[in-house]
């Protein structure tokens, strides 16, 4: 049997279930059910499609979102972040062993076992007639969670993509059996970029009779669009990512939101607004993973004590009229080390919705939004962009379309560099402290260099905080793979640099 629970049998209760050992070992235990027996109708799929999304919730937001943004350029420490997440802030005794890397690396790899699981034994099932649209939802629900987890290991893990260099470059183990025992080596990036790309094809397939709804909590064959324009991007096939975020913005499912009101309710309070994914939440025991590192409320002294401080320089990024610098940032008052500060400018894009509170005050839940239409603008400006020539003219469409939604001036007369550096600063703007920032000056082999604190009274002291500055070609823009992982499987080869 694959699954046995034995944690209840204790001391003499042990030793009384020895002479009849032999036969209660070939019984199912009370509270696990044997793999094998996992798998026996739709209703059985239906409960391992519940725990899908349920898995995947855990494993967006938090430390999974913020965590490449603190290692970036956006942030600063503030004098009481108590070193949460300082190693990879720092980029110094950031190591192989630290627990964000750990705990990323087995949340994703978990979440793929599950997958794998999922699709071995759906396809153990056999629906009726009538059961059949849904067993293939739930097969094509698989498929795309697995090509999504890999799409996000890959990116962190690795080499950006190269086409020259993919074939050879090491990714991360492919793993599409469940196999507990198995002790896989690495298999190149454009392996794993391959088998992500079939994933894709299959939940195409599989989800093809799925329409996409805006503001859709369960995956749609527009999910599916909508990861394979950001492989697609990853990749350097400016084409197919144009194609693919094109079908998105044409298909008028997901209109951009142009409102001050409507896009502050968007982040504030989990509207449907623009996402072609967002995941369910529900208070009190289906909560998300929170970022709660920007603002650290103190009740008692309704003043804030946050972990990480916006740099003036993001904030200055937004002009006055521009809806997202209400939504995504508000000047609050301090309490740092006991000293008061007002007026300080944080990050408030998730306050917490007050739909989710478990208590008096803020838990910082959000729905998160897995991918919203913004994203898909931005990923034809760029690719568009990259293409040249006549596409130069799509990208600045693209540019402005998003621009003006967010009450900005159009630009004109962008062409090459030019235009590929409005197409990286709208980036930046747009998706800011979602992730994205670390990952996209990783691919655009750019490095930074932190600077315009707001004020140096309230933030961490050193040469590895408000003036760090980060060469293109260092290391650890390409994380470790966990040090536990390595020690255990020698087939697996480290990274350099770490």
């Amino acid at each position: 049997m694959k699954l046995f629970n034995m944690k209840y049998i204790v001391g003499g209760l042990l030793i009384a279930s020895l002479a009849s050992c032999s036969k209660s070992l070939d019984k199912m235990p009370y509270s696990d059910i044997e793999l094998s027996q996992s798998f026996q109708s739709v209703k059985d799929a239906k409960t391992w499609n519940t725990g899908l999304y349920s898995n995947l919730r855990a494993r967006v937001g938090g430390i999974y979102t913020f965590t490449t943004d603190v290692q970036a350029d956006q942030l600063n420490a503030s004098l009481d972040f108590g070193n949460r997440n300082g190693f990879p802030h720092r980029w110094e005794g950031f190591l192989a062993d630290d627990y964000n890397i750990r705990d990323i690396w087995q949340g994703y790899y978990r979440g793929i076992t599950n997958a794998n699981i999922m699709i071995n034994g759906f396809n153990q099932i056999t629906p009726t007639a009538a059961e059949e649209a849904e067993l293939n939802r739930y097969k094509g629900d698989a498929h795309l969670v697995r090509a999504f987890y890999y799409s996000q290991l890959i990116q962190l893990f690795a080499k950006p993509y190269s086409a020259t260099t993919a074939a050879s470059d090491l990714g991360v183990p492919l793993v599409l059996e469940y196999d507990v025992t198995a002790q896989p080596e690495r298999a190149t990036v454009k392996a794993v970029y391959d088998q992500i790309l079939s994933d894709l094809d299959q939940a195409k397939t599989f989800l093809a009779d799925v329409p996409g709804v805006k503001g859709s909590p369960r995956f749609t064959r527009d999910v599916v669009t909508a990861l394979e324009a950001r492989v697609k991007l990853n990749m350097q096939d400016w084409a197919g990512a144009k194609a693919a975020a094109d079908a998105l913005i044409n298909s008028g499912t997901y209109p951009l939101i142009t409102d001050q009101t409507a896009f502050t309710n968007y982040w504030h309070a989990d509207t449907d607004g623009e996402s072609i994914l967002q995941l369910t939440v529900v208070a009190p025991n289906e909560l998300s993973n929170a970022n709660n590192i920007y603002l650290g409320y103190v009740p008692a002294e309704d003043r804030f004590t946050p972990d990480f401080i916006p740099s003036q320089w993001v904030v200055n990024m937004y002009e006055e009229d521009d809806i997202r610098k209400a939504a995504y940032f508000e000047q609050k008052p301090l309490l740092i080390q006991g000293t008061d500060y007002d007026d300080v400018w944080l990050v408030n894009k998730y306050p917490g919705n007050p739909a989710f509170f478990t208590g008096a005050t803020t838990n910082y839940q959000h729905e998160p939004k897995v991918f919203r239409i913004a994203e898909m603008y931005l990923i034809s400006a760029e690719a568009s962009a990259r293409l040249g020539g006549s596409g130069e003219a799509d990208a600045l469409t693209r540019l402005n379309q998003l621009r003006t939604a967010r009450g900005l001036d159009a630009l004109s007369g962008l062409s090459g560099d030019a235009l590929l550096i409005a197409i990286k600063e709208e980036r930046t703007r747009e998706l800011a402290f979602e992730g994205f920032r670390l990952l996209d000056l990783k691919r655009w082999n750019e490095g930074f260099t932190r600077r315009d604190p707001q004020n140096t009274a309230y933030l961490s002291q050193g040469a590895n905080y408000y003036t760090l500055s980060i060469a293109a070609n260092n290391p650890k823009f390409v994380w470790g793979l966990p040090q536990n992982d390595v020690t255990i499987n020698p087939s697996l080869t480290q990274n350099p640099g770490w």
